[in-house]
């Protein structure tokens, strides 16, 4: 992996999946010794997708149309 001339990298899919690395989150650089380690910010620990509960819980397949026959009130 190498760092752009803009010293950006990128987070490979599977980590950021993983450890709930979102879109506009925030992380802080730590540095030990010679290494150094990214982590979410404090602001971000508890921040997760509100989707990530339901997630997988629902196989019905239907379709756009028959979900809103449902939704709606035709009476």
């Amino acid at each position: 992996m190498k760092i752009t001339q803009k010293g950006q990298v990128t987070i490979p899919q599977e980590v950021r999946e993983r450890h709930n690395f979102y879109p506009n989150s925030n992380v802080e650089f730590v540095e030990e010794g010679d290494r150094v380690y990214i982590i979410k910010a404090e602001a971000d620990i508890v921040k997760e997708s509100p989707f990530d509960k339901v997630k997988g819980l629902y196989s019905l397949k239907l379709s756009t149309d028959e979900i809103m026959k449902l939704t709606r009130d035709d009476d």
